[in-house]
């Protein structure tokens, strides 16, 4: 329980400078006044905490009854087996009927744009606005400034502009115009001038070659619009697949200097949308913490966020861009979003806040308070945008259909207390639990009127499938996981199902996360699989991979590609019901050790910067100094898969001891540069982050769904306490 000062209001004891904050900051101009949030925060826990604290029980029966069927079995089952049991103690849902989702007022960069998604921790405000302003990207700075150029000798990036790498660049740019912007004739790389042709009102894009030969766009249509400054051109605007691209003018930058069209950066439309996340990528463990999220999120929704900071000696000041304008080629003024489309994140259904408490002093469902802060924040944005005006709400960790509709409900209660209108609150269903895959179809119907987004998530998917299937037996090493039956099944499973609920043209179909933010060579070779797949967006950890993937979605027509994938033979659920098992495979004491050392490795290099410094998402090396993004969802899957190996003693209580122990180690010679990092070595009894890794292995398999937040909250509390 929060020692913090409270403040008694509607039945509920609330963080006083939560209290004020709502009052003073919140909401004013919104039309709501304080004591309605808290009025309805008081009926949400009243009337639907019940029913939360009875859903969150029945997973844990749900659990127990698969654990005591699995331990009873001399062989795993099979997945008729599975189906049938699962049906009897009433994990499976029944399947809705033919349907359509039917949401409305939904932004094009969510019902009919596809494009990359960031995911963002809210809590840092520079982050945040970093990820806001990601809707265009310089494709220049995206290749000098990554491994997509090779830095061969000459070719370094180095400290300053290197003019050899620089050539490099505009070359790779002109063959990416030549891609996905053909001329009729020629090349771009043998362009010397751009211009505008106009006849009378229309404009069109002229290209004079080297030869002197003039020529267009193959695709006329695709000349989007242009800026002039002082009756000169500055800006051509290209379009394709509904993003686009543009062409900036500018020959005293070295890039524009260097080029014989004087091309100074081409500019991609990058992330459509970002998850500003409450979440996973947050470490949010007091009412000072949830205060900071909602702060930034407001500022997010009012339009005056700004963060200052010192980089390179020198203060910048970040704020959201304008957006940006253009001449369309009919002469008439066209105006371009700069800001990428936000959606917010709230925290699983399992997890509860010291910052309300209810009237018998018990912390309340922190979902619960994200859902009413957070919608009080956006209605600064509603009010300016009009009636059509629409929230989008990520809700993760859900189980089933029937959590989905409380999500539902509590939407609808808000919508009627603070006066908006029905169905403004959209949902997205994040499709990462074993409960929500088999019933994917009952959970898109239960949000049929509101649904905006569904997703896959390797690492949060493969967790709950380890900790679901834990009695099953030993799983396959984790790297193996991503190819294993079940997995290709969930991938395929998800994309059929959001296009059987009609969700093209209406709803996000997404993917996972890019993991990797150094190689990005390696994900645009590989990433276009996504928009391939049918998913309408997918994840990166960075605005510059944004910039990079946004190159698939213009070589992919994921709505046609949506439309071909319609007419396929849908996966059967059988397909996800292989757990990814070690079966009869024997594995070597070298491979086990192997395993475990990565595991071990990457829990601890999380852990201690969540714990001790209260960081949710970093680029985090691992055991070959290899930058990783890591959050929560990496830390369930990793903890999980040592927790499973242990149980079924592919190793022991000592080896994993020792394993951690030399593991913090190397976590400690990673960090080495960080002054604010404490070592775990050698006092690794006194060390609360040490100690809450070897909880959350030696605990994982006891604790609910196999999350890790109950305890990294309890040893970040711990820490704090210490430090006071």
């Amino acid at each position: 329980m929060s020692t913090l000062e409270k403040i008694d209001v509607a039945g509920l004891r609330v963080d006083k400078a939560l209290f004020e904050a709502v009052r003073d900051e919140f909401a004013p101009e919104t039309g709501i006044d304080a004591e309605t949030v808290w009025t309805t925060l008081a009926h949400i826990v009243r009337d639907f905490g019940p029913k939360l604290t009875s859903l969150l029980q029945k997973r844990d029966r749900l659990q127990a009854d698969i654990d005591n069927w699995l331990a009873s079995k001399d062989t795993p089952p099979t997945p008729s087996e599975w189906r049938d049991f699962l049906t009897r103690i009433g994990y499976l849902d029944k399947r809705p009927g033919d349907f359509q989702v039917s949401t409305e007022h939904v932004h094009e960069e969510i019902a009919q744009l596809a494009g990359p998604q960031l995911v963002v921790p809210v809590d840092n405000a520079r982050y945040a606005l970093n990820a806001a302003n990601a809707r265009w990207g310089s494709l220049y700075d995206a290749l000098y400034g990554t491994d997509l150029i090779a830095e061969a000798p000459g070719y370094e990036r180095g400290n300053s502009y290197n003019p050899k790498r620089g050539d490099l660049v505009i070359a790779e740019g002109r063959r990416i115009l030549d891609q996905h912007f053909p001329l009729a004739e020629g090349s771009h790389a043998d362009v010397i001038h751009y211009s505008i042709d106009r006849t009378g009102t229309l404009a069109k894009m002229t290209a004079e070659r080297e030869s002197g030969a003039a020529t267009a766009l193959a695709q006329g249509d695709q000349f989007a619009g242009f800026r002039e400054h002082e009756g000169g051109l500055t800006n051509i605007l290209l379009k394709k697949n509904g993003l686009h691209v543009d062409l900036c003018f500018d020959g005293t930058t070295p890039a524009g200097a260097a080029d014989k069209a004087s091309v100074s950066d081409i500019m991609v439309e990058s992330a459509l949308t970002t998850i500003m996340d409450c979440e996973d990528s947050v470490a949010s463990v007091n009412a000072a913490d949830k205060l900071l999220v909602y702060r930034n999120w407001l500022g997010l929704m009012r339009g005056d966020l700004v963060e200052t900071f010192v980089k390179g000696g020198e203060t910048i000041k970040r704020a959201l861009l304008p957006n940006r304008t253009y001449l369309a080629p009919d002469g008439n003024e066209l105006q371009l979003n700069a800001l990428s489309r936000m959606l917010v994140r709230h925290v699983g259904a399992h997890i509860t806040t010291d910052a309300v408490l209810d009237a018998s002093g018990a912390e309340i469902a922190e979902t619960f308070l994200d859902a009413v802060i957070t919608v009080l924040a956006a209605v600064h944005k509603i009010r300016r945008e009009g009636d059509e005006a629409s929230v989008y709400i990520v809700k993760p960790k859900q189980h089933g259909a029937e959590e989905v509709r409380l999500a539902v409900q509590v939407f609808e209660l808000i919508e009627q207390r603070y006066g908006l209108a029905r169905n403004c609150l959209k949902i997205g269903i994040m499709d990462e639990e074993r409960r929500t895959t088999l019933n994917l179809a009952a959970c898109i119907h239960a949000a049929r009127e509101r649904l905006i987004f569904i997703n896959t998530g390797f690492l949060d998917r493969t967790g709950d499938e380890i900790h679901t299937s834990m009695e099953a037996g030993p799983m396959l090493p984790k790297p193996e996981i991503k190819s294993a039956r079940w997995m290709l099944g969930y991938e395929d499973w998800n994309v059929d199902t959001g296009l059987a609920s009609g969700m093209s043209g209406r709803a996000q179909i997404g993917k996972g996360m890019w993991a990797m933010p150094d190689e990005m060579r390696a994900m645009v070779e590989t990433k276009v699989a996504h928009p391939k797949s049918g998913a309408s967006c997918a994840w990166v950890p960075s605005p510059t991979a944004a910039t990079l993937h946004a190159l698939h979605y213009l070589e992919v027509d994921v709505a046609a590609r949506q439309a071909e994938l319609a007419s396929r033979t849908q996966v059967d659920i059988d397909e996800l019901l292989y757990p990814p098992l070690l079966g009869d495979r024997t594995l070597t004491s070298e491979e086990i050790q192997r395993e475990l050392d990565n595991n071990a490795q990457g829990i601890l290099g999380y852990v201690v910067r969540w714990v001790e410094q209260g960081v949710g998402c970093s680029k985090v090396p691992d055991i070959d100094n290899v930058g990783l993004m890591e959050d929560r969802a990496t830390l369930r899957i990793s903890s999980q898969h040592i927790a499973n190996w242990l149980h079924h003693g592919l190793v022991n209580d000592q080896q994993v001891i020792e394993t951690m122990q030399r593991m913090a180690e190397v976590v400690d010679g990673q960090n080495q540069s960080d002054a604010n990092y404490r070592n775990m070595a050698p006092d690794f009894e006194s060390s609360i982050a040490f100690q809450a890794a070897l909880e959350l292995v030696f605990a994982g398999r006891k604790q609910p769904n196999g999350y890790t937040e109950h305890i990294l909250i309890k040893r970040r509390r711990e820490f704090l306490a210490r430090e006071t």
